[in-house]
């Protein structure tokens, strides 16, 4: 049965403006078996435009066999159809991620729910028992769980948007607290003995790039020649190379937004001597070399795996007696030695790629507790400078 619309009788065509300010459009969807007349439904929102926008969404859902009840649809029901259907725009490791966490936690526990009935505490009940676990099953970080709890918030956000459920019943939900992860930047001396150990090795120029830069290991390992403008020393940074189900793929930035960065000269120079020597590579690799204009490669030419450059970079740092340290804290330490060296946080959050100062600010606030305190030591030399001449 298709989709029909109601008029209504003041000429105003499938929508109308309530009394209580909202806006109705209203549509029939089949007949009642018991009494033969049609079952008429309605749709509500904010402004005309939204309810038109709903109302199209039920409509064509109908047209094309898709619509299922609202009343009849399970939370997993719904989940399987909000996966399909309203995540093609995000980010494929994005998505996986959001695969797992309904698979393997919110389906497995509010899969059999009806979505209509859903409410805050069977939720709050979830989310208590991810974080302290139970006989079949060890507890989730708090991190952990605010991931799955955006995927839930999302989900359900979407079907109040499509009028399946008239408020999302996990906005009220308290979720455990998030302990701040604490940074681990290389210290001065560590960061020499690093350069020193690298010596050589043959990700040597890679990891000093990295290293005072500050960009990300998908944005170095995705880096590719056109990127690169070595006249004027300046890099675009508008892609990363991931690995996707065993893939390796050129993907978007994290957050979307392509980012210019200017060189120092010493990376500049390193550039270029690493661009000759690739230029020896391709001469020798002749037919095998792949011609993918990566910055960083192999011999062949073809991308280095993260999994190769972080854990020749382990072995590296447990040398010099770091064995906690990670890849990414090469990106912290630029960050640190850059605040250190008198850079604004709006100059490092642009160069860092972050999406707000703020963020840089948050993340790397204790290095500028420490620029106030030099700060303030600069105006008391000043002020006994003043003193003495007077």
């Amino acid at each position: 049965m298709a989709c029909k619309v109601k008029k209504v009788p003041n000429g105003g065509g499938t929508i109308r403006k309530r009394s209580d300010g909202r806006w109705e459009a209203r549509y029939t969807n089949g007949f009642d078996p018991k009494t033969g007349k049609q079952i008429q439904k309605s749709v509500y929102g904010k402004t005309q435009a939204d309810v038109r926008k709903k109302l199209q969404a039920v409509c064509t859902a109908i047209n094309t066999g898709n619509y299922i009840e609202p009343s009849k649809l399970t939370v997993g029901n719904w989940f399987d159809i909000w996966l399909k259907e309203y995540t093609g725009s995000i980010k494929p490791l994005t998505l996986k991620s959001y695969t797992v966490a309904i698979n393997n936690h919110i389906k497995p526990s509010l899969g059999a729910i009806k979505l209509s009935s859903l409410g805050t505490h069977s939720i709050q009940a979830f989310y208590n028992k991810l974080l302290h676990g139970s006989e079949e099953m060890l507890g989730l970080s708090p991190k952990t769980i605010k991931n799955v709890h955006g995927v839930v918030h999302k989900a359900l956000q979407q079907a109040c948007e499509i009028n399946y459920i008239n408020a999302n019943p996990s906005n009220a939900c308290k979720l455990p607290r998030v302990e701040k992860t604490k940074i681990k930047p290389l210290e001065e001396t560590e960061i020499s003995n690093f350069i020193k150990a690298i010596k050589g090795h043959q990700f040597e120029n890679l990891y000093l790039f990295t290293l005072f830069t500050g960009m990300r290991q998908g944005e170095v390992l995705g880096l590719t020649w056109d990127s690169v403008d070595l006249q004027n020393g300046t890099i675009l940074i508008y892609q990363q190379l991931q690995r996707i189900d065993g893939v390796y793929k050129f993907v978007s930035l994290k957050n979307d937004k392509s980012r210019n960065i200017t060189l120092p000269p010493f990376i500049i120079k390193l550039l270029q001597e690493h661009k000759a020597m690739q230029n020896q590579w391709r001469l020798l690799a002749g037919s095998s070399w792949d011609n993918s204009n990566h910055v960083f490669s192999n011999q062949l030419g073809g991308h280095l795996a993260h999994v190769t450059v972080s854990t020749n970079y382990k072995k590296i740092v447990k040398s010099i007696g770091l064995p906690d340290a990670r890849f990414h804290d090469l990106r912290h330490s630029y960050a640190v030695a850059a605040l250190q060296s008198g850079d604004d946080i709006k100059t490092v959050q642009e160069n860092l790629g972050h999406h707000t100062a703020s963020f840089t600010l948050d993340v790397y606030g204790h290095v500028s507790d420490r620029m106030k305190i030099d700060s303030a030591n600069r105006m008391e030399n000043f002020i006994k400078t003043v003193h003495e001449i007077s």
